[in-house]
């Protein structure tokens, strides 16, 4: 049985990849050492996770659940807990403003807030990638998207970073309840301002939303913004630190990307591949007693698919402890898989484009600053995967 404190180790968190393959080679299913009773499994190949992800006798609602659930699930009410028809409502008034034509219409402006930020990491010739590009980066983004005033955008990007922090004591839950309330309360006198006087933003939109007869309600338009907001932004911040410390890990790869440019597409999903945002998806609940690869899973059980699991799976993808930019791998799961496929995706393709192009194309001589073992991965146990800090120095930029 997989002891549940390993998950939530610094060995585990700095290089997660060895031991799924150690997990995977006895077996594509473990159980989870729980507490108080409880009953997980962890699913490590690609085959079944990737099943696992869409099938309906795994339920997103934790009220299926065989263990009490506490009421700090910050995601509760969004389509990450979710089942249809609920889900299957809720998605397609969303995606109905959320379009590919809307996210596309904002490259322009991806590029120029990037360019900006490019900017000043070449006058300093140094620079914390994560907390100077990519994350200032999707804040800004999504906050256009949304519509939100640039007076209040400092505000967003404090509260953003108290909410996609696990909160492991008593003093930081209370501290995630506050911006809880406040970030809602900001949220509702937007939306009532748009209400009030629709615009062209991604609010107004969710707002005009119409499927038939059917429109969000205000608890739902409130969650799906703040699942928009968090969620896209999170996974953005990791897709860019993660692919660029990849990249820098990888030299040959990262010298034909540069001479390649029209190799980027592509290579933004082998990194997505490769050190995924999301280390593994959000929980799925047992309906039913079922089985997943011959192991039986109870009523009540958890399922955790590991992404970064089954994204490195030999089964799947030829020698997948490889960095290959030239593979696109459109089995990958980074973005999950079925109902449940990230609605977001569209834009942190179109972010990443542009984020590591731009620093491939901007510094030729784009470095760690520091010794790669330094480098440390954040919230350990979480579902993500993401660089705490990655150091970087510049001595030329290409005009």
């Amino acid at each position: 049985m997989l002891p549940l404190e390993f998950l939530f180790s610094r060995t585990f968190s700095e290089d997660p990849y060895t031991a799924y393959a150690e997990l995977r080679a006895s077996g594509p299913v473990h159980p989870i050492d729980f507490p108080r009773g409880a009953t997980a499994f962890l699913v490590v190949d690609h085959e079944h996770g990737r099943a696992a992800l869409n099938d309906p006798r795994l339920s997103k609602d934790t009220a299926h659940s065989s263990l009490p659930v506490n009421g700090e699930q910050f995601f509760g009410g969004t389509m990450l807990s979710m089942d249809p028809p609920d889900h299957t409502r809720m998605r397609a008034l969303m995606a109905k403003a959320f379009t590919g034509r809307r996210v596309e219409k904002l490259r322009p402006r991806v590029q120029e807030i990037a360019d900006g930020l490019l900017d000043g990491i070449a006058a300093r010739g140094e620079a914390d990638l994560i907390e100077e590009f990519a994350v200032p980066l999707p804040i800004q983004v999504i906050c256009e998207l949304l519509g939100v005033p640039a007076s209040d955008r400092a505000r967003f990007r404090e509260w953003t970073a108290v909410l996609t922090v696990p909160a492991l004591t008593a003093e930081a839950r209370e501290r995630r309840r506050e911006v809880a309330r406040a970030f809602n309360g900001y949220l509702t006198e937007v939306i009532a301002e748009r209400r009030a006087a629709p615009g062209d933003d991604l609010i107004s939109g969710l707002i005009t939303a119409r499927d038939g007869d059917a429109a969000l309600t205000g608890a739902e338009l409130l969650n799906g913004i703040v699942l928009l907001l968090i969620a896209g932004h999170e996974t953005t911040v990791n897709l860019i630190g993660n692919g660029v410390f990849a990249l820098l890990q990888a030299p040959g790869q990262l010298e034909l990307l540069r001479s390649r440019p029209e190799l980027l597409p592509s290579a933004i999903e082998e990194l997505l591949r490769y050190d995924g945002p999301l280390e593994r998806a959000s929980q799925r609940i047992a309906v039913e007693d079922m089985e997943i690869a011959g192991t039986p899973i109870p009523k009540g059980a958890w399922v955790h698919v590991s992404l970064g699991a089954a994204d490195r799976d030999p089964a799947a993808f030829d020698a997948p402890d490889r960095l290959d930019v030239t593979r696109a791998p459109k089995r990958h799961v980074a973005f999950g898989h079925g109902l449940h496929f990230c609605l977001g995706a569209p834009l942190a393709r179109l972010e990443g484009q542009i984020a590591i192009g731009g620093l491939l194309d901007r510094f030729p001589d784009l470095a760690l600053a520091v010794p790669a073992t330094e480098l440390r991965h954040h919230r350990a146990g979480s579902i993500v995967r993401g660089l705490v800090s990655l150091p970087v120095r510049v001595s030329a930029s290409r005009p």
